[in-house]
């Protein structure tokens, strides 16, 4: 009886996919394709082999980046990939996530393992490269005499300033003797040094084609070179090393002939904007110039003895006029002060107080006559008031209702008649006329 518990197929395939994928990184294989499938699902499925042993591989739609048309059975690849186990049969296979032509394949790796290298060493840094001069006095060319590349930036340099001169440094491109004929031209620049820039390219190609431009060495001189180098190879997607250590990388040998020369055109118009502002700076300082010199002549003409006796002529003539308006002013004042005067003694005159006298007591008087007028007025109606007042309480009205006013002899009037005896003598007032009585009796009404 085992000691452990057994496991099912499936968890053993599954715990060696692990073990598999775990334990092995991602990695190229070189083969030959063989039992080349390609199902309508877009995946490719094939067998990799050499001369003694073949693996299964599988290379998913979804990872392949660029057409895989022209992979068939026979073909030399590298593939990139990992290694994993398809759990349902038990067989391990090569995930593919690239696939390349065998020969490129190993271009590749042994251009990435240079710029790798070159790259940590800071050929690449962007503060060791150089700036390309505004306008260059002469440009060298590095390339092929008779390849169309040299054409193109002839004709663009020729087109764009034609006044720059070019010097062709001849070089093979591409083959066994490319690195070294470009290195030789490369020193042959850098010791005539009659260059300020130079441009080392050729036209577009395969990997292999460009591969003179991916040399460590021609990396190194270009480097090192003490012109600015615009490194022109290919077409825009086409990469070298010699595109990472130059200065400037152009996308084409046509684009690296704009980059090294400005227009002539837009140089002209530069040109002329700068004569012209020169112009007018110049113009400025003439007309300050001839400021200064006619204030500086002015100064001078100033200075002299004739202009100081206009000057002193001149303020004699100005302190006349102001002694003069000055004298104006004070007669002017004084005779406004004597009128001032003659209006005070005018008003103090006394033919002009007895005047003024003799008007107030006509005013007066007629403001007496007036009051007078009045108060005699108010006194009538008052006397009128006080007569009718009177009249009301007069004996001579008791008199007109028919009582009469009685006296003793004496003319006291009497008012009680315990005041007389019988035989007195009375008299009584009427309205009209007296009477003159003697008393028979007095009667005691109490």
């Amino acid at each position: 009886m085992p000691t452990e518990a057994a496991i099912s197929v499936s968890q053993l395939n599954r715990r060696v996919k692990q073990l598999l994928e775990q334990g092995i990184a991602r990695l190229w294989v070189e083969g030959e394709i063989s039992n080349l499938s390609r199902p309508s699902s877009g995946h490719i499925y094939f067998s990799l082999k050499d001369d003694s042993a073949q693996v299964s591989a599988a290379w998913f739609r979804q990872r392949q980046r660029a057409p895989a048309i022209g992979f068939k059975d026979g073909d030399k690849v590298l593939a990139f990939g990992r290694v994993s186990l398809y759990e349902a049969r038990g067989n391990y296979q090569l995930i593919v996530e690239q696939l390349e032509p065998a020969g490129e394949g190993v271009l590749k790796q042994r251009f990435d393992a240079l710029k790798k290298k070159l790259l940590a060493e800071g050929l690449f840094d962007e503060d060791r490269k150089q700036p390309l001069p505004a306008l260059p006095h002469r440009i060298g060319v590095i390339t092929s005499p008779s390849g169309a590349a040299v054409r193109d930036i002839v004709s663009v340099l020729r087109r764009r300033f034609p006044a720059i001169p070019v010097v062709i440094y001849p070089a093979a491109v591409q083959g066994d003797a490319a690195p070294g004929e470009l290195l030789a031209a490369l020193a042959t620049a850098v010791r005539r040094n009659e260059c300020d820039v130079l441009i080392i390219g050729r036209g577009g190609g395969s990997l292999e084609d460009l591969w003179a431009f991916n040399d460590e060495r021609l990396a190194r001189a270009i480097a090192d070179c003490p012109i600015p180098v615009v490194s022109a190879v290919g077409h825009e997607v086409d990469f070298t090393i010699a595109d990472f250590v130059a200065d400037v990388r152009a996308p084409t040998p046509s684009g690296a002939a704009e980059i090294v020369v400005p227009d002539s055109r837009d140089w002209q118009h530069r040109v002329n904007v700068l004569a012209t502002r020169i112009g007018r700076i110049g113009q400025r300082a003439i007309e300050d110039r001839a400021q200064q010199l006619d204030w500086l002549n002015r100064r001078l003409f100033g200075a002299s003895p004739a202009a100081t006796l206009r000057r002193q002529r001149d303020q004699l003539r100005e302190n006349q006029g102001r002694l003069a308006a000055a004298a104006r002013r004070h007669l002017m004042a004084q005779k406004a002060a004597l009128q001032a005067l003659h209006g005070e003694l005018v008003q103090l005159s006394p033919a002009l107080t007895v005047q003024r006298a003799i008007g107030r007591l006509g005013e007066l008087r007629q403001r007496l006559g007036s009051s007078a007028q009045k108060g005699v007025a108010v006194t009538d109606h008052r006397v009128a008031l006080l007569g009718r007042a009177l009249h009301s309480v007069s004996p001579l009205a008791t008199l007109d209702r028919g009582y009469a006013i009685v006296t003793d002899a004496d003319g006291t009037v009497l008012r009680d008649a315990a005041t007389v005896a019988r035989g007195d003598e009375i008299r009584a007032r009427l309205k009209q006329g007296s009477l003159l009585a003697k008393v028979s009796r007095v009667i005691d009404d109490a």
